[in-house]
C-alpha cells in the first residue's frame, strides 16, 4: 500500500465534514463528489447553487449526497457576520461590513470551520494564497504556543525509480519568505508533529544549510544552528540534525563521513529548508526532475485545518488535499 492509499484510509476510518470555498468550480466539484462516493469526507461546496448543479450537469455528476451552502441566501449568514464582528470588532470592522465579508464565499467557509459546521476548510482553487492566508489568520486564528503559520509539502518518493521508497515533509515551501531562527524553530516544531500525525511515525529532522556541523561561516547558517538549538531545547525528545547538508541528511553513507554523530545518521524524513527560495526550489527540483509527488502546500500552525490550492491544481489534486485535510482534522 502507497502513501496516498494509507492517508486515504484513515481518512474514511473518521469521517470529517470538509467545507470547499470554490464551489462552482468543476475542478472542486468533481473532487467532491468523488470524495464523499468514496467515504473520504463529507464535503460542502460553498457557491451560486443555481450555478453549482449546472456545472454539474454538464459533466454528469450527481450531487445527492452533496451539500450546497449559498452565501448569498443561506439562513446562517446573519449568525456568522456576528461571529465575525466578534472576531474582528478589536480591529475596527462594523456589522455591515461584517455582512458583505461574509457573502463572499472564502470568508463564508472560514466561519464554517470556526464556529464548528465543518472540520477543514479548503479554497485557492479561484483565490490567490495571499486572500487565502488572510482570511484563514482572522477567522481561523494562529494555535497555541505559535506565532507564525507556514506550510509543508507532502512529497512522495514512491515510483519505479526511487530507492528507497519513502514520504517525506519539505518545510517551508510557500510562506514564510525569510524566517528568523525564531520562526524556523517554529516551522520545524510543527512539520514534525505533521510527520507524526499523518503517519504514526518518528519525525527525523533535518535543519538544511550548506554547512554541516559548522563547516561555513555565514549569517545564514548562524540562523540555522540557533534555530536546531530553540528546537531542541522545546522538544529534546526530538531526532534532529543541524547544520547539515541534504546529502549528509538522506544519505547514511555520507552522514557517516560528514556527520559522524548524527542523530538520524542520514535517514532524515522531515527537511527543513532555511529560506523560501530554497524550499521552492527544492521541492519544485525534486517533483520536476525527480518524479516525486508534491501535494499542497499544507497550512500549519493554525487553529483548524485550513487549506489552499494552487490555481493551476486539477481535480486530483482537489481530491488528496480533501483527504489531507480529512486527517489533519482527526
Amino acid at each position: 500500500m502507497n502513501t496516498l492509499e494509507t492517508i486515504l484510509r484513515q481518512a474514511q476510518l473518521q469521517l470529517k465534514t470538509i467545507v470547499l470555498a470554490e464551489g462552482e468550480d468543476i475542478r472542486v466539484i468533481k473532487a467532491a463528489v468523488r470524495a464523499t462516493d468514496d467515504g473520504i469526507a463529507n464535503c460542502i461546496l460553498v457557491g451560486n447553487e443555481a450555478n453549482i448543479k449546472r456545472e454539474a450537469a454538464i459533466q454528469q455528476l450527481s450531487l445527492s449526497n452533496i451539500r450546497i451552502e449559498d452565501p448569498q441566501t443561506s439562513k446562517q449568514s446573519d449568525a456568522y457576520a456576528k461571529t465575525l464582528l466578534a472576531l474582528r470588532e478589536k480591529k475596527g470592522m462594523k456589522i455591515n461590513v461584517a455582512r458583505k465579508l461574509v457573502k463572499d464565499p472564502l470568508h463564508f467557509a472560514d466561519l464554517m470551520l470556526q464556529v464548528g459546521d465543518a472540520d477543514g476548510s479548503i479554497a485557492g482553487a479561484r483565490y490567490s494564497t495571499g486572500d487565502r492566508v488572510r482570511s484563514a489568520l482572522q477567522i481561523i486564528g494562529i494555535a497555541p504556543g505559535f506565532k507564525t503559520v507556514s506550510s509543508f509539502f507532502l512529497m512522495l518518493f514512491e515510483a519505479s525509480h526511487h530507492n528507497p521508497k519513502r514520504a517525506m515533509i519539505f518545510s517551508d515551501c510557500a510562506m514564510v519568505v525569510d524566517p528568523t531562527a525564531e520562526q524556523l524553530a517554529e516551522i520545524a516544531l510543527a512539520a514534525a508533529e505533521n510527520m507524526t500525525h499523518f503517519f504514526d511515525i518518528q519525525a527525523r529532522v533535518a535543519m538544511l544549510s550548506f554547512s554541516t556541523n559548522g563547516s561555513a561561516k555565514h549569517p545564514s547558517v548562524d540562523k540555522v544552528r540557533a534555530a536546531t538549538k530553540l528546537l531542541k531545547q522545546h522538544n529534546p525528545a526530538l531526532s534532529v540534525d543541524g547544520d547539515i547538508q541534504l546529502d549528509a541528511a538522506i544519505v547514511p553513507s555520507v552522514a557517516a563521513q560528514k556527520a559522524p554523530d548524527s542523530n538520524n545518521k542520514g535517514d532524515a524524513n522531515v527537511l527543513i529548508f532555511p529560506d523560501l527560495n530554497a524550499a521552492n526550489i527544492g521541492y519544485k527540483i525534486a517533483q520536476r526532475l525527480g518524479g516525486a509527488e508534491a501535494i499542497g502546500p499544507i497550512m500549519q500552525g493554525l487553529n483548524k485545518p485550513a487549506n489552499d490550492l494552487s490555481r493551476g491544481c486539477c481535480s486530483n489534486d482537489v481530491y488528496y488535499l480533501i483527504a489531507l485535510t480529512a486527517v489533519q482534522a482527526q
